[in-house]
């Protein structure tokens, strides 16, 4: 059996999730005895200064017998950065008419125009897997 055949074969469901710069790949897959993991992928892009890009890729493999922890700890760490922080985005990069000598951070207000998705991260439930 050719490569290819092989990885068609061990994907079994993905999703996509577009971030910015970033895409995050989910991805079962089946393991040579049959049972199913899930890859997570994130895949960065990185511009050359001749105007070319790179892609670097950073991939995390979940087996069943941790979905239960680390779906919990996942939603533990996202549920403690919200209610520290909210669910703003507060970071220079994201704002628009940023300037240095204007930041406040006592004061500062994020006004981002694009449209935010109405799902998030957080949303995965591991138990549909």
């Amino acid at each position: 059996m050719s490569d290819n055949e092989m990885m068609e074969k061990e994907e079994i469901f993905s999703k996509v999730l577009r971030a910015g710069r970033r895409t995050y790949f989910f991805d079962v897959r089946a393991t040579k005895a049959g049972d199913y993991y899930l890859t997570i992928t994130e895949s960065k892009k990185f511009t050359n200064d001749d105007g070319s890009f790179h892609y670097k890729k950073h991939k995390i493999y979940l087996y069943k017998e941790d979905f239960a922890e680390f779906s919990e700890i996942l939603n533990e760490m996202t549920s403690y950065i919200v209610d520290e922080k909210g669910d703003e985005v507060i970071s220079e990069r994201h704002q628009k008419d940023f300037k240095k000598d204007d930041f406040d951070t006592t004061e500062a207000t994020v006004e981002d125009e694009t449209p935010k998705s109405t799902g998030s991260f957080t949303d995965i439930n591991f138990e549909d897997i």
